[in-house]
């Protein structure tokens, strides 16, 4: 009687393991995924806007531009651009621009789109905040003294566009995209503190309007 009690006892403590490792088994299967917070870091170098603003400036303009980002929780993106702008540009047949400078953006872009934000592949909205300094001589083209200036001009940006992702080396990625901007110049005044005109153009806003726009195709990799 007694050893049939303890195989008893030994089948209800071996049955109440096997079921508490069932329940445990089937708990972590419904567990979702830990989310990480950092997914990479991204380099991006922009090829279209070196030939289109040397273009329309008949090719004697300089303008390279690359951007890094950091991709945050699957959505997000940090990012901070820079690049630098050179050469000579006109506006009508009366002023003329001799110029160069370094302008660099900071901002965030989402991801908007809710389904699978895991995806390589990614739809990006965001701003931008954008500054330039260069210095410049500029005057009337039948000027022979320009008068050599320094100025820094501020503003803002809001850009849309997508990435795909192209080719994936071992933990590398590569990337192609585009994106689109419309910018808004906070530095309106026409004159310096000095009196003189400000430039005409701007290193990374461009021609100096209220509002402004750009285009960016870039090729990128993520490590």
């Amino acid at each position: 009687m007694k050893r049939k009690r303890l195989c008893n006892i030994i089948l209800a403590l071996l049955l109440s393991v096997a079921t508490f490792a069932e329940d445990s088994i089937a708990a972590a299967a419904h567990e979702k995924p830990k989310k990480e917070i950092y997914n990479g870091t991204q380099i991006k170098l922009d090829i279209l806007s070196p030939v289109l603003i040397s273009g329309l400036n008949n090719w004697k303009m300089q303008h390279y531009e690359m951007a890094i980002n950091v991709r945050l929780a699957q959505r997000f993106y940090p990012t901070f651009e820079l690049g630098y702008t050179g050469g000579r540009t006109s506006r009508g047949d009366t002023i003329t621009y001799n110029g160069q400078g370094g302008f660099f953006r900071v901002g965030a872009d989402i991801c908007p789109l809710k389904k699978h934000p895991e995806s390589p592949h990614a739809m990006l909205v965001g701003i931008r905040i954008g500054t330039a300094v260069q210095g410049t001589k500029q005057g009337l083209v039948t000027d022979s003294w320009h008068p050599y200036t320094t100025r820094a001009d501020c503003w803002g940006e809001i850009v849309a566009g997508c990435q795909v992702e192209i080719a994936k080396v071992n933990q590398t990625a590569f990337y192609m995209g585009w994106m689109g901007r419309v910018k808004f110049l906070f530095t309106r005044d026409t004159e310096d503190k000095d009196g003189n005109a400000t430039p005409i153009y701007i290193p990374g806003y461009g021609n100096r309007d209220n509002i402004g726009w750009g285009v960016n195709y870039f090729l990128g990799w993520r490590f």
